[in-house]
């Protein structure tokens, strides 16, 4: 993120924006708590930080069927397979950068 900034010519950075997947292991306090740490004598240094949570979507691995669950491991709702492939949901990622 800093090296983009700098990349753009920012001379600071006002707002980094997060994707942040239900299913994700990163706790968003965790993140805040240390952000200041972090970004502490760089650009980023104050920046406001802004979640967006992202919502599960599964796909059965069998017949295909799509479907939000409501906990990882959730069989499909079509045929009762397990395991299906998480399209989104888990995710922990930079969206947006606002700059100055």
């Amino acid at each position: 993120m800093l090296r983009e900034a700098s990349a753009a010519g920012a001379s600071r950075v006002t707002k980094v924006q997060l994707a942040l997947g239900d299913f994700s292991t990163v706790v968003e306090e965790s993140v805040r708590f240390y952000w200041e740490f972090m970004s502490r004598d760089t650009v980023a240094a104050g920046a406001l930080l802004e979640f967006g949570r992202v919502a599960p979507l599964a796909r059965c691995r069998s017949c295909g069927t799509q479907y939000t669950p409501e906990c990882r491991d959730q069989r499909c709702p079509g045929c009762q397979q397990a395991l299906p492939d998480l399209l989104c949901g888990d995710e922990f990622r930079v969206e947006a950068i606002d700059v100055e």
